[in-house]
């Protein structure tokens, strides 16, 4: 079993029933300020696509996606999605959208390798989002723009359960402080990456760790990133310091799209240049999608913090095992 972090004399705020209308109005609330901040309207997406098409996020390569076979086409075998990177793309460009304007989706994955903790579950459920911009946009600016935005939004939403809950204290620092990896282990040197974001969110409360995925100096990325959505160059996580654990949390991971260049370099660096001839990056090379920003906001994860909830599965339903069930029941920790 993954280490369980135990607070010590935890005692939630809200119990099971009051949760369940704390996480409803609190995604109501972030959904609605997100899609007008960011100019993005509601789709539909799928929770499947098939295995051969290029579509699905590979994550760090190595996790196995759930797949089966379609019984009316036995010849086909889909995968459940583990994002909706790619997919958000191509659907920004055949639903026609224009530069200035973006879709979001409720995302809901099976990630079947998690390793299960208190932020992590093998049932993930985010709000994927995509928005077009032109391509002298490509640049980090725009990237710290789209990501000062969001963070109105988390800031809105604390002061919003805080109104609704007033037990609740907001915590989150007025700015959100923009570091790249590289920074970061040229501050912590001697910490591994997880260390360094511990480190980093505990002094400034809200970071936005940039350039993920590219090799640092020391000779390893910071973090995995897959090759062929985000530009390693113009992409990054927000993390906030989480006093409930005294640790880092991840809300959210996005970035500025690969060009055709960066697709090319990023496919090279991680030996994959095959992939080139699947059917997304046939599109992309050949100039049919757009230019985009995109990410995903962890729905559960927001859920957490801004409940100030010690476990995951205190905000959503998912599989546990028997140890982890029975710790979290031994700690007041009432999981779904």
């Amino acid at each position: 079993m993954t280490p369980q972090i135990i607070p010590q004399n935890y005692k939630t705020t809200l119990g099971l029933k009051d949760t369940e209308i704390a996480i409803k109005k609190l995604k109501d609330y972030f959904e609605k300020d997100l899609s007008e901040k960011l100019n993005l309207i509601r789709v539909s997406a799928p929770l499947f696509v098939e295995r051969n098409s290029g579509i699905n996020d590979d994550l760090n390569g190595v996790e196995r996606p759930v797949a089966f076979d379609i019984k009316e086409d036995n010849s086909t075998e889909v995968e459940i999605i583990h994002s909706l990177a790619k997919w958000k793309r191509i659907a920004l460009s055949t639903y026609g959208f224009n530069i200035g304007e973006g879709l979001y989706t409720d995302m809901n994955a099976i990630r079947r390798d998690e390793d299960l903790d208190n932020l992590h579950s093998i049932y993930v459920d985010q709000w994927d989002w995509e928005k077009i911009i032109s391509k002298e946009d490509r640049k980090k600016d725009t990237l710290k723009s789209i990501v000062t935005s969001i963070y109105e939004v988390f800031k809105n939403t604390e002061k919003y359960i805080h109104s609704e809950y007033e037990d609740i204290k907001p915590i989150l620092p007025e700015n959100i402080h923009f570091i790249t990896s590289q920074e970061l282990e040229n501050l912590y040197p001697y910490l591994t990456p997880k260390e360094r974001e511990d480190a980093i969110c505990k002094d400034k409360g809200a970071v936005f760790l940039m350039e993920i995925g590219g090799s640092l100096t020391s000779g390893k990325p910071h973090d995995g990133r897959s090759p062929d959505y985000d530009d390693w160059t113009l992409n990054g996580d927000i993390l906030f310091h989480y006093p409930i654990l005294d640790r880092s949390m991840e809300l959210s991971s996005m970035g500025i799209r690969v060009d055709e260049d960066a697709l090319l370099k990023q496919l090279k660096v991680r030996g994959l240049e095959k992939r080139k001839d699947l059917n997304f990056h046939q599109m992309l090379l050949q100039g049919k999608l757009p230019y985009t920003i995109g990410g995903g906001i962890g729905q559960s994860r927001i859920c957490m913090f801004f409940l100030r909830k010690a476990h995951i599965g205190e905000v959503q339903s998912s599989f546990w095992g028997e140890e982890i069930l029975s710790l979290c029941n031994e700690n007041n920790i009432q999981l779904l």
